[in-house]
């Protein structure tokens, strides 16, 4: 299985394939090397890099201003979170 994740000092880092104007936000899964992650907002000016920001603050319990994200204006993103409970949960959830 490749990796979609990688953890360094304590925090992880995901790779993300965003999929903007989907009907609703959730995980979708893991496809390839990377977790895939619908985004009801479109790829506009931001809106969806926002929205997932948005979606993943809420989904792991992480400040909004805790996450970064490499690859704005790409559908394959990197994004960089503190690592907690939710996450490790989460990514063993998605490993099993």
């Amino acid at each position: 299985m490749a990796k979609f994740y990688e953890i360094k000092n304590e925090k992880i880092i995901l790779n993300i394939k965003a999929q903007p104007n989907s009907s609703k936000n959730r995980i979708a899964g893991i496809y390839g090397d990377a977790i895939k992650i619908n985004i009801k907002a479109p790829a506009v000016e931001g809106a969806a890099n926002k929205e997932l920001i948005k979606f993943l603050s809420k989904t792991f319990k992480v400040p909004k201003s805790d996450i970064e994200l490499k690859g704005e204006s790409s559908k394959q993103k990197r994004v960089i979170l503190p690592m907690n409970e939710k996450i490790k949960e989460f990514i063993e959830s998605l490993e099993k």
